[in-house]
């Protein structure tokens, strides 16, 4: 299913009813099955609108459409009983932990329990599969497996997905497409198109230009972009 986010914005308050422009007028689409992420600075607003795509907060203004239909609130969609084991056995088998049914969390390794996460979600058939740094909290090791892993279950059973991420080089090695935001308020400045073949080579030279090159410009951004106290207000940008 497609997704269009058009002109969204997006102001949170503060315990004391400070507003705090968190999205400014956000506008990309994401084809059928096409694997976007989403990178940049810590701040930016990348969960908050990973947030608004799942339907667990509403835009302050603009709109979210998949398929055609606003996003008003969370999708869930139930299983069938009888379908339930076949399910659990096609999933487990196609995230390779065959053999590992049984087992508890505790006895499964970090990148197992990933695996566990990415099953569980591809189980309930969603049209989207919605992705916010799922690998961040694993060690180098393990998180290389598994961008490797990641867009070979992709290929095998093909989902939209929409991926949150801080490294470039993993958004290069993953995607199709790559939207990079700026400093909040957050917006998207520009997408960058990754036009080379799986699996992805880290030290191809023209990987690596890429990479340098989407992280000068957030770097550029980041350290050259004004205080907080020079900032307009939330009012008066979203009045812009």
């Amino acid at each position: 299913m497609q997704v269009d986010v058009a002109n969204v914005s997006k102001v949170h308050f503060s315990m004391k009813g400070e507003p705090l422009l968190a999205l400014l007028d956000v506008n990309f689409q994401v084809e059928k099955n096409e694997f976007f992420s989403i990178v940049g600075p810590s701040g930016c607003g990348k969960t908050t609108l990973l947030n608004l795509l799942a339907g667990f907060e509403q835009p302050t203004r603009g709109e979210l459409k998949v398929g055609g239909r606003v996003i008003t609130a969370p999708g869930w969609e139930r299983v069938p009983e009888p379908e339930q084991r076949r399910l659990v056995d096609h999933y487990i088998g196609l995230v390779g932990l065959g053999g590992f049914e049984s087992r508890y969390p505790r006895e499964l390794s970090g990148g197992m329990r990933q695996r566990v996460s990415i099953a569980r979600a591809l189980a309930v058939n969603p049209s989207i599969l919605l992705m916010d740094e799922p690998f961040a909290s694993l060690d180098i090791q393990t998180r290389e497996y598994m961008q490797d892993e990641l867009p070979k279950i992709w290929q095998r059973e093909p989902k939209t997905v929409i991926f949150v991420t801080h490294s470039i080089d993993e958004a290069i090695k993953l995607s199709d497409r790559i939207a990079i935001m700026g400093p909040r308020p957050g917006r998207v400045e520009e997408i960058k198109i990754v036009e080379f073949g799986r699996p992805r080579d880290p030290t191809n030279p023209a990987v690596v230009r890429l990479a340098a090159e989407v992280k000068l410009w957030l770097r550029q951004q980041v350290f050259g972009s004004k205080s907080a106290e020079d900032e307009p207000h939330a009012d008066q940008q979203m009045a812009g």
